[in-house]
């Protein structure tokens, strides 16, 4: 793969024309910071990964483990002065309700390419932390959602899981990995969910990614993190 030396700074314009370009030459744009480039994860073990049955098991034994904080109303203790955190009631199933259904296409919606350079200028627009250290990374990938895998994304996350879920979301959202910087991972989302009826489900989904910055930093309850899912073009996702 080719890495940039140091942080293009022409890299808002650079990016839709590699983006537009990808199909072609077999190279995925991707910002990412040099030192967490790692040992690259065969593609076979993403292959493996069967998301629905994973997906089962890792929620019943997050169920199991979480019940008796979602069953628990009274307030955990808080400093004085703080309000305290809001009471989480946890997803509304007892059982792995199934993958959210995915968003059609739509004549007049962005395509993946125009959402995913959206979501990189807002970036550069905020000026994150890390950001500025990132480098320029094209990776040989046929979909972004290989990237992190070829890349040997170095953070606590479950490569496997994670770039089944990526590649399942490309499918679903039109989504598209555009950055990583520190254990932060920044996806656009161009066929956001419309349907406040399956916002439950795709939020588990992202629970079930491991990330902990899903309703638990800072504490959120599901049910808001889930409502915030409704047409929102950019998924977030930090490890500790």
């Amino acid at each position: 793969m080719w890495v940039s030396d140091e942080f293009p700074q022409d890299v808002e314009e650079l990016w839709p024309r590699l983006l537009s370009e990808s199909r072609r030459h077999g190279l995925i744009p991707f910002l990412c910071l040099p030192d967490a480039m790692g040992r690259p994860c065969d593609l076979d073990h993403v292959d493996a990964v069967r998301l629905e049955e994973v997906l089962a098991t890792d929620f019943a034994a997050y169920r199991r483990r979480r019940l008796p904080l979602w069953t628990d109303t009274t307030p955990a203790p808080a400093p004085e002065g703080v309000e305290p955190w809001p009471h989480d009631p946890g997803p509304p199933f007892e059982q792995w309700p199934g993958l959210a259904p995915g968003t059609p296409l739509a004549s007049e919606g962005p395509t993946p390419e125009v959402a995913a350079s959206s979501v990189l200028a807002g970036l550069i627009g905020t000026g994150p932390y890390g950001l500025e250290d990132c480098c320029l990374v094209l990776v040989p990938a046929s979909r972004s959602s290989e990237a992190l895998a070829l890349i040997g994304w170095s953070a606590k996350a479950p490569l496997p899981l994670l770039c089944a879920l990526l590649r399942s979301w490309e499918d679903r959202f039109g989504a598209q990995v555009v950055a990583a910087f520190g254990s932060e991972l920044h996806v656009s989302v161009a066929r956001p969910l419309v349907e406040a009826e399956h916002a439950s489900r795709l939020a588990l989904e992202h629970v079930l990614s491991t990330a902990d910055n899903i309703v638990d930093d800072p504490p959120t309850p599901f049910p808001e993190y889930a409502t915030a899912l409704v047409g929102r073009t950019s998924w977030s996702f930090w490890w500790d």
